[in-house]
């Protein structure tokens, strides 16, 4: 088991990384320079520089291969209510299911540390807002959509220590593939009603 799962996690952090050469919408390290001039308040210009770096970080991300698969998916997810940033953290989160929180962290410019009991990655949920499409303007995270999604992580893919174990457990990869092709169809199903269904009322 150990095998599978180092390299699942070696894929999924390899996918995040590359590629390296991104084109980036600002000057990220020129904005960081003024900032470290312009600001004489420690406090308030270490805080200002974590916030670029965040956005930084974000575009970073986005341009990733990993993003590129979330923008991939986002047509598929989009009857969900779910868009591409959802969309990464779902892939993220194959590899074992509290790696979502984390990413999601990350791509709505949380605190690094962000967890579960974070305010500031809750307030980032509640505040997040479509920048394009047509639902632009509109909340991304609505008390609807976050339902959903809550379901869709703990019905989906099993972490990848589970799908290993269940090939080992039933000698080759049929029960696995099959638990794996079951538990995401399920739960694409399920939040798919929830969200068609509850967007009715």
């Amino acid at each position: 088991m150990g095998g599978v799962i180092l390299l699942a996690s070696i894929l999924i952090w390899a996918l995040g990384y590359f590629p390296r050469e991104i084109n980036f919408s600002k000057d990220y390290d020129q904005l960081i320079a003024n900032t470290e001039t312009s600001i004489s308040n420690e406090s308030e210009r270490d805080a200002a520089i974590a916030q670029i770096e965040l956005e930084k970080e974000v575009e970073r991300f986005e341009g990733s291969y990993i993003g590129k698969m979330g923008h991939f998916i986002e047509p598929a997810i989009k009857p969900l209510g779910f868009d591409w940033k959802m969309g990464v953290s779902l892939i993220t989160g194959m590899a074992a299911k509290e790696i979502v929180v984390s990413t999601m962290g990350v791509l709505y410019q949380a605190d690094a540390n962000a967890n579960e009991n974070s305010e500031t990655l809750v307030s980032k949920l509640q505040t997040h807002e479509y920048h394009y499409g047509d639902k632009k303007g509109e909340k991304v995270f609505t008390p609807l959509i976050a339902f959903g999604f809550m379901l869709f992580i703990l019905i989906y893919f099993p972490c990848i220590a589970a799908i290993a174990a269940i090939k080992k457990e039933s000698g080759g990869w049929k029960w696995a593939v099959f638990t794996m092709a079951y538990t995401t169809a399920t739960a694409y199903i399920v939040s798919l009603l929830v969200y068609q269904i509850g967007s009715l009322f």
